[in-house]
C-alpha cells in the first residue's frame, strides 16, 4: 500500500493546532472516529451490562466488541483479554494475585531496561511473598536486553520473569520469545510489558511466549485506559481478590467494579482505524491489521532513517538508542546543554518532545544519566516529513544559540 500520511493526519483535529509531536511514547493524538464513538456510546441508552433493556444491551455489546477488537489487535482469546484502568493497575493486581502462589525463597526476575511499573510492583510482591528479586542487566553501550542476561539469573526457583517488549526509553526490543522459552524451561512464567511495543509492532502473543501481556490503547491512538491479554485457562487457576456479588467468571472476575464502557468503544474504533491505514485491505480485522501495520512499520523506518542522519551531523548530540532492533524511539542528550532546556526551546517552537526518564528510572541510571533522563524523541503514525525537518532545524538552532546550562 501507499502509505497517505496526509490523509491520516487530516482525522487528528489536535493537529489543527501547528505541533510537531514527537511525544507519541507518552500518548498519541486522538482521531475522530475515536472521538466520534466514544460520544455515540455516551449518547445512547446505557446502564450496567445485561440483556433485557436498551442500556444494558448497549453495554454488553461494546463490551464483547471491544474484547474482540483487542483480541485481534494482539492474537490473543477474547477470553482473555481483561480491562483496567491502566497497564500499571493491571500489573499490581496481578502480581498480587500470583504472589500468593510464591514460597520464600522463590526467585522473580526483573530487567534494568524495563518501566519501573514492570518492575516495583513485582519487588513489592516478592517482599511481601519472602520470595527473592534477581536483577537481569542490559548492556549500556549497545541498549540490547539479550536471553543470554536473562538466563544468567534463572535457576529452578524462578516463578516469573517481567519483561518490556520494547524499552519506551531507548526503543530496544529484547528477544522476547526466546526469553519466553527460557523462563519455560525453568518452569517460570513471562509477564510482558506490551505498551511501547504495541504501538509500533503487530503483537502475536502466542508467538511472542507471553503468558501475561499489558498494553495502553492510549499509546496507540485510543483512550486511556489498561489491557492485558492471558491464556483463558491461566486466568481460571487464578483467583484475586473480588466483591462477593461479583462474577467468578473468566476475565472478568479481574474486573473490578463497572467498566468505562465509552473508553472501551473507543479502543475498539482505535482498533479498526488502525486496520482501516490501507482502505483497499481486505479480508478479516488481524488480515487488515497485518497489513496495515507493514505499512506503519515502513512509514516510521524511513522517518527514523530521516531523523538518525539528521542528528549524525550535529555535534554536541549523544544518542543512547543503539540497539539492532528498535522502535523508532531515541533518546538524546547534549554536550553542554540541559535536556530540559532543549525540551523548553523546542516546545516554544512548535515541536514536542519532552525530557525525563519517563518512569524508565533504572534504564537511565544503568545508561549513566542518572534520576535526569534524556530528551525523548518518539514516531507515531501521524509524523511526517515536514515534522522530522522541524525537529532537526529546531535541534540544530538550540545547539547553536540555546542556553549553555546543563541539567
Amino acid at each position: 500500500m501507499t502509505y497517505d500520511v496526509a490523509a491520516l493526519r487530516a482525522q487528528f483535529p489536535a493537529l489543527s493546532a501547528g505541533i510537531a509531536h514527537f511525544d507519541g511514547p507518552g500518548g498519541t493524538q486522538t482521531p475522530r472516529p475515536v472521538i466520534q464513538a466514544i460520544a455515540d456510546v455516551l449518547a445512547a441508552p446505557l446502564s450496567n451490562r445485561g440483556r433485557i433493556t436498551p442500556g444494558e444491551r448497549n453495554a454488553e455489546t461494546v463490551v464483547t466488541e471491544s474484547r474482540r477488537a483487542m483480541a485481534d489487535l494482539l492474537g490473543a482469546d477474547p477470553s482473555g483479554i481483561v480491562f483496567g484502568r491502566s497497564a500499571t493497575q493491571l500489573t499490581y493486581d496481578f502480581s498480587r494475585t500470583l504472589a500468593r502462589t510464591w514460597s520464600p525463597g522463590d526467585e522473580v526476575v526483573v530487567t534494568r531496561l524495563d518501566h519501573d511499573s514492570n518492575i516495583r510492583p513485582w519487588i513489592q510482591a516478592a517482599e511481601q511473598a519472602g520470595a527473592v528479586v534477581r536483577w537481569a542487566d542490559f548492556d549500556p553501550a549497545t541498549g540490547e536486553l539479550t536471553v543470554e542476561d536473562i538466563r544468567a539469573v534463572l535457576s529452578e526457583r524462578t516463578r516469573l520473569v517481567a519483561v518490556t517488549a520494547a524499552s519506551n526509553l531507548i526503543g530496544t526490543r529484547p528477544a522476547t520469545a526466546a526469553i519466553s522459552r527460557a523462563a519455560h524451561e525453568v518452569g517460570a512464567l513471562l509477564h510482558v510489558d506490551g505498551v511501547h511495543h504495541t504501538a509500533h509492532s503487530l503483537v502475536d502473543v502466542e508467538q511472542l511466549g507471553a503468558d501475561f501481556f499489558v498494553c495502553s490503547p492510549y499509546k496507540f491512538l485510543g483512550p486511556h485506559h489498561g489491557v492485558l491479554a492471558a491464556r483463558p485457562g491461566l486466568l481460571e487457576s487464578l483467583h484475586p481478590d473480588k466483591l462477593l456479588p461479583s462474577t467468578d467468571a473468566v476475565p472478568e472476575r479481574f474486573e473490578l467494579g463497572t467498566l468505562p464502557y465509552e473508553f472501551l468503544a473507543g479502543t475498539r474504533a482505535a482498533v479498526d482505524f488502525l486496520a482501516g491505514l490501507d482502505p483497499s485491505a481486505t479480508g478479516t480485522r488481524r488480515q487488515r491489521l497485518v497489513v496495515a501495520y507493514a505499512a506503519l512499520e515502513e512509514h516510521e523506518r524511513v522517518l527514523r532513517g530521516r531523523i538518525d542522519a539528521g542528528l549524525a551531523a550535529l555535534d554536541q548530540v549523544t544518542v543512547h538508542s543503539r540497539a539492532a532492533d528498535r522502535t523508532p524511539t531515541v533518546l538524546l542528550t547534549f554536550e553542554g546543554h540541559g535536556t530540559t532546556d532543549a525540551y523548553r526551546f523546542l516546545a516554544d517552537r512548535g515541536v514536542q518532545a519532552p525530557a525525563g526518564t519517563f518512569y524508565a528510572l533504572e534504564a537511565s541510571r544503568r545508561l549513566g544519566l542518572g534520576d535526569t533522563g534524556g530528551l525523548r524523541v518518539g514516531l507515531a503514525p501521524y509524523n511526517d516529513t515536514d515534522d522530522v525537518d522541524r525537529l532537526l532545524a529546531g535541534l540544530s538552532e538550540f545547539l547553536r544559540v540555546g542556553p549553555g546550562t546543563s541539567d
